[in-house]
């Protein structure tokens, strides 16, 4: 049979690209109007091509790379120093894409949509709801895998660690110590990273007591010019508003306190003692040093240089526990972190190798 004329053929072939993108498009529509997301369709789409899952009108989830390793047997997150089953943690955000700095680092990208308020926000529980929902649907292809055990896949449906850290800052969500409070109430665990520039949420949390079971600040630079220079804040007074909320943290009776170093060379990567100092106004219970990865967005805005190397990251750490009396206790050279710890037994950290 004759092969048919190459113009036909590219015109069989430029119609289903056109059918392609007709589906893909009234799937992006579909999903949008079953979450009320008030995402822009272009800004959804480049979501869902990056795996996430947009849940109710501003959250959303996605599955880290670590589950997947763990599922299949590999190696756990840096995060298993905090007690945390890769496999049963749910990476979630309830402020997907809205945050208050523009960090030169963050491998996000960053669109127009990036600070802005909702008029309406989901209640805490139907956001879990759904997160969890959404989670188990994306697992769902592991389930036929040859290396993943049912007893594995089975545990990951039910996550027991909610992970509040995915993008955008959680704190802008006006109802994070309800959540907080609910994920416990499920019997959850939670892991919440803020960048510190809304204290008063913090505050709320005092005032009601409700507590993460890990309560991680990061902190972006050793003093107010290197922090505004990388993280290019759209709120005033930023500088002050971080010092606000290192000195709440030592209020925080029962969460594991965390005060993280993302460094960059050439960017923030120095001065150690004004580190140190700014750290010991919390105190916290952990120091983490976690180096900048030349990742997604970032790649557009720094050179791959400006990773540092494990060793740098060891040094630097050394000088911080000259300032401050803690023990360098754990590195993960392939997460790039090293762990620092006022008394690695009190805050009850599991060190074991893997």
């Amino acid at each position: 049979m004759a092969k048919p004329p190459a113009k036909h053929s590219q015109l069989v072939v430029g119609r289903s690209l056109h059918d392609a993108r007709a589906r893909a498009r009234m799937i992006l529509r579909s999903s949008l109007a079953q979450t009320g997301s008030s995402f822009r369709p272009v800004t959804a789409r480049r979501y869902l091509r990056a795996g996430y899952r947009l849940i109710g009108t501003h959250s959303g989830i996605q599955i880290c790379r670590w589950t997947r390793a763990a599922l299949k047997g590999r190696r756990l997150c840096y995060k298993r120093w905090y007690g945390v089953r890769s496999h049963r943690c749910l990476q979630f955000t309830p402020s997907l894409q809205f945050c208050n700095l523009r960090c030169v680092f963050c491998w996000r990208f960053h669109t127009t949509e990036r600070f802005k308020s909702e008029h309406a926000w989901d209640p805490p529980d139907l956001i879990l709801d759904d997160a969890i929902e959404a989670q188990r649907k994306l697992l769902t292809g592991f389930k036929a895998n040859p290396h993943v055990t049912q007893k594995l896949f089975e545990e990951s449906t039910n996550p027991t660690n909610v992970a509040i850290s995915l993008d955008g800052e959680p704190t802008l969500y006006p109802f994070i110590e309800p959540l907080v409070r609910e994920i416990a109430r499920r019997g959850m665990s939670s892991f919440l990273v803020t960048n510190g520039t809304i204290p008063n949420r913090l505050e709320e949390m005092i005032e009601h007591q409700t507590e993460p079971t890990n309560l991680y600040l990061s902190l972006y630079g050793p003093d107010a010019q290197t922090y505004e220079n990388v993280t290019h804040p759209m709120v005033p007074d930023v500088w002050q508003r971080v010092l606000a909320s290192l000195r709440l943290m030592d209020r925080f009776k029962h969460a594991r306190t965390i005060v993280r170093l993302t460094l960059v060379k050439g960017q923030n990567m120095h001065n150690p003692a004004g580190y140190s100092k700014l750290a010991m106004e919390a105190p916290p219970d952990i120091i983490e040093l976690k180096g900048y990865s030349w990742l997604g967005e970032s790649k557009q805005r720094l050179p791959i240089n400006a990773m540092p190397y494990q060793s740098e990251i060891r040094e630097f750490a050394k000088e911080i526990v000259k300032a401050t009396g803690y023990e360098l206790v754990a590195e993960d050279a392939v997460s790039r972190v090293a762990l620092l710890a006022r008394d690695a037994h009190a805050v009850g950290l599991s060190l074991d190798p893997q």
